[in-house]
């Protein structure tokens, strides 16, 4: 088409058309502009409205901002929860909002710091100033803030200020299980306990972490542990509760304890775990280790006969008996009366080298085995003289956690087989290593009974439940010294002893004696009524009834004759 015919179409003039066919081409022309026209108004407003959207809404503009729900800098930390074996929420995550500056658009520092002082009163007004002065694009301001502190910062309406959406660890129980779960730091990095070991499992995330804590028994355990650490005016005291077969932690408790959700303003000593990372001299209890061994490895049987007719002396050491007898004891007397002498005497029939190859099966002499990063390591003698064997038959001179007195005391009852502590839930019993005969065992759960039924562990007795145990009582070890009237007293016992499934343990930090105790401290009289109290509330939540309609049958089946020992039957 020519120059001058596409002038003639835009005009709807055509001059070689007729009168009809022009008027006809016209009304075509006028209806084809006023599409074209109507076109172009729509897709003009279309973007013209998009832009007021865009400006108003999708954009925070030029235009001093004031506090704001949200922002690029969102963060997401999506840390799974921890569960207990029965599926009971232990740790979760919430999500909070963090007030943050943009410090460039801030007008005025001081008025917007004076204001922010009335919804935050707890801010420092000098450092608040400084932020909001140092024109940086982002300061934080305060992290994790309530709902209503929030909505009252908003209301402000002061310029520069924002939101961002975190994400906070929340610990429904409280300080119940501090020391097991640890906790996280503002930006939910694991820091302690559970938190920290499994860091990258939470944040992975691939579903709730499941522990082995029960958490209807940790309740009972720090109550009564709790009730009794106050009753004696201890310092401190350590709660365990282990299932024999499993290794598993059914509870753990330490105290003082802490706020997890406060941590820094718990002092260093609450933050100890003294159930995993505190090493102690834990006593008489190391003479049922001590007995083992003896029973183990044939050089004691239950008719064997030891001198403890008088202090038994080393070089310039002397060792001697809480409550002396002045005769020869039997193996189970050397149990029932607590003999120190006749400990010792047993593990020189032995010597010093079987005392540590059976240790270090026990896991005495290493680091306990557990997923938690507050582990303490064992002190143990170095050189190990002949007086060190001694002393270690009686728990002296060796220091170990109260965890891995509890899964030796599991390795003895369960049969003799030794599997690592575990705080995770387990299907079954692991696979383990033989410590001791089955035989070995029978016989020590029968001693373990004769404790409690006959000896120093009476106060712990439960009827129908059939515990059995041992007391220990140690000088409390301060920078290389015994402190004098400063004890450590621990009762650990196992039950139902016809059929062990859970070993206990309660240790005393510095108990002091009462009138009700006669102003004794030791173990028998402080920490052995602890744990008899927590089987009585623990026992029926995990399924063991009281067997009292066959308590004589039992019994019958679990006793060994206390004969004395006479002189003439000494092979000593």
């Amino acid at each position: 088409m020519s120059f001058m015919r596409f002038s003639y179409w835009l005009r709807g003039d055509r001059p070689e058309l007729g009168p009809d066919q022009r008027e006809r081409l016209a009304i075509e022309t006028a209806r084809n502009r006023i599409f074209i026209t109507g076109a172009m108004f729509i897709v003009g407003f279309t973007w013209i409205t998009y832009g007021l959207v865009d400006a108003s809404v999708l954009r925070q503009g030029n235009e001093p901002a004031v506090a704001s729900g949200t922002d690029a800098r969102e963060l997401k930390t999506e840390r799974a929860d921890i569960v207990d074996r029965n599926g009971i929420l232990l740790a979760t995550d919430l999500p909070t909002n963090s007030l943050y500056a943009d410090a460039r658009v801030v007008k005025d520092p001081v008025e917007s710091a004076d204001m922010l002082l009335t919804a935050l009163p707890d801010l420092d007004r000098d450092t608040l100033i400084r932020h909001l002065s140092s024109r940086k694009a982002f300061v934080w301001i305060r992290r994790n803030l309530t709902p209503e502190q929030q909505y009252e910062v908003n209301s402000l309406g002061v310029p520069g200020l924002n939101f961002q959406r975190e994400e906070r660890r929340v610990y429904p129980h409280g300080r119940l299980f501090s020391h097991v779960l640890g906790f996280t730091d503002i930006d939910n990095n694991g820091i302690a306990g559970a938190e920290r070991e499994f860091d990258n499992e939470l944040r992975i995330n691939n579903g709730p972490l499941q522990l082995s804590v029960d958490t209807r028994v940790q309740y009972a355990l720090e109550e009564e542990v709790e009730s009794a650490m106050e009753t004696y005016s201890a310092v401190g005291a350590a709660g365990l509760v282990m299932d024999v077969y499993t290794g598993e932690v059914i509870a753990m408790t330490s105290l003082p304890n802490f706020d997890p959700h406060r941590p820094g303003q718990a002092p260093a000593d609450a933050r100890f775990n003294r159930s995993t990372l505190g090493v102690y001299e834990m006593g008489s209890v190391f003479k049922l280790f001590n007995t083992a061994i003896a029973l183990e490895t044939g050089s004691a049987n239950l008719n064997s006969v030891f001198d403890a007719t008088e202090p038994l002396r080393v070089a310039r050491f002397s060792i001697r008996d809480y409550h002396a007898e002045n005769r020869w004891l039997t193996v189970p007397e050397i149990l029932v009366h607590s003999s120190n002498i006749g400990s010792a005497r047993m593990a020189m029939a032995f010597g010093g080298a079987t005392q540590q190859k059976y240790l270090k099966k026990l896991g005495m002499l290493d680091k306990p085995e557990i997923e938690l990063p507050e582990v303490g390591g064992p002190l143990v003698p170095n050189p190990w003289r002949e007086i060190n064997t001694m002393t270690i038959a009686f728990g002296h001179g060796i220091a170990v956690t109260p965890l891995q007195v509890v899964n030796g005391i599991s390795t003895i009852a369960n049969g003799g087989i030794r599997r690592p502590s575990t705080v995770l839930r387990q299907d079954g019993a692991p696979a383990g290593e033989r410590v001791f005969s089955r035989e070995t065992s029978d016989l020590m759960r029968r001693l373990m009974r004769l404790v409690v039924t006959e000896g120093s562990g009476k106060n712990a007795e439960v009827a129908g439940y059939f515990l059995g145990g041992k007391t220990g009582t140690s000088e409390k070890l301060v920078n290389g010294r015994y402190v004098k009237n400063a004890r450590m007293s621990t009762f650990v016992a196992a039950f139902p002893m016809q059929d062990p499934k859970y070993v206990v343990l309660v240790t005393l930090d510095e108990p002091k004696g009462t009138k009700k105790t006669y102003g004794f401290a030791t173990a028998g009289w402080v920490s052995a009524p602890a744990v008899g109290k927590v089987v009585t509330r623990i026992a029926p939540l995990l399924g063991i009834e009281p067997a009292n309609a066959k308590a004589p049958e039992i019994e019958q089946a679990l006793q060994i004759e206390l004969r004395k020992g006479e002189r003439k039957l000494a092979s000593f």
